[in-house]
């Protein structure tokens, strides 16, 4: 597992998504440590970074 805060197994076009989200929290007031967080998080839950032999794949 990578260490915490490193974003490098992420594409670009997640790493813009997260910052997008990021973004949108930090606008309705949450707090830029917590809207990170949560960006990370849903942009997890949308599929992660690019994972490769973890044999859990979408079959």
């Amino acid at each position: 597992m990578a260490p915490q805060g490193d974003k490098s197994s992420y594409t670009d076009k997640q790493k813009r998504k997260a910052q997008h989200i990021e973004d949108s929290y930090e606008k309705r007031g949450v707090s830029e440590e917590e809207a990170e967080k949560r960006a990370w998080a849903t942009v997890n839950k949308q599929g992660g970074g690019k994972k490769s032999g973890s044999g859990r794949g979408k079959s």
